[in-house]
């Protein structure tokens, strides 16, 4: 592969990231619950307020890279390292978009809706980008796919059964916290565990011919 078509790759992952953390930033202002794999990094952020959800974010994120390392072992590819500075900017990037939106006003329920929906569909459009790149896997992603391999498990199959251990994770770290309190996990959680998918397909079809001719191109 060319070392320019490299590089755009390399720059349409950074501009996937921004767009899938912004996403968990304005599904985060609808205090509804945000995306299934973000959602113990969210109740964290709730209960240890001394870090943001950003930081918190990356904390998870190393911990599935941790996880991959001590599945795979010997099969964990060094370039699989560069999913540490991709989880650092997507933990970066929730901070910047949080600050961007923090003046919204989310008191009335309806518009905690739209800003759910509306974050869904910008992570969908974050993480198309970033399966259009093709060079690095977030961290969830490859922690799903490293647990495919070892076991020979349908990739998707595997990614539902993940998404529901981290919304199980989120409620009970919430009800140890939380005095037996659901917090951090609502109906936003499940509008974005089952409308994400629905998003990155659209995205995926709309824009992947124009973005792989960018690509490509000369």
């Amino acid at each position: 592969m060319p070392k320019k078509e490299i590089l755009k790759r390399y720059v349409l992952l950074i501009i996937g990231l921004f767009f899938s953390a912004f996403g968990v930033a304005v599904t985060k202002r609808g205090e509804l619950g945000v995306s299934p794999i973000s959602s113990v990094a969210n109740v964290m952020s709730c209960k240890f307020t001394a870090l943001s959800l950003g930081n918190w974010l990356i904390i998870w994120n190393c911990v599935l890279i941790i996880g991959q390392i001590i599945l795979l072992r010997k099969n964990f590819k060094p370039i699989q390292f560069l999913q540490i500075p991709v989880s650092f900017l997507f933990g970066w990037f929730t901070d910047i978009g949080t600050l961007c939106i923090s003046f919204i006003p989310a008191n009335i329920y309806i518009i905690r809706i739209i800003m759910v929906l509306c974050g869904t569909a910008l992570l969908g459009l974050g993480i198309a980008l970033c399966v259009t790149a093709n060079v690095v896997m977030n961290s969830g992603e490859a922690f799903v796919k490293a647990i495919s391999d070892i076991t020979n498990k349908n990739f998707g199959n595997v990614k539902i059964a993940f998404d529901i251990s981290c919304v199980t994770l989120a409620v009970l770290i919430s009800l140890i916290f939380f005095d037996f309190r659901i917090v951090g996990t609502r109906e936003g959680t499940v509008i974005a565990a089952v409308c994400t998918g629905i998003a990155v397909k659209f995205f995926s079809k709309l824009l992947q011919r124009s973005v792989s001719k960018i690509l490509t191109a000369g």
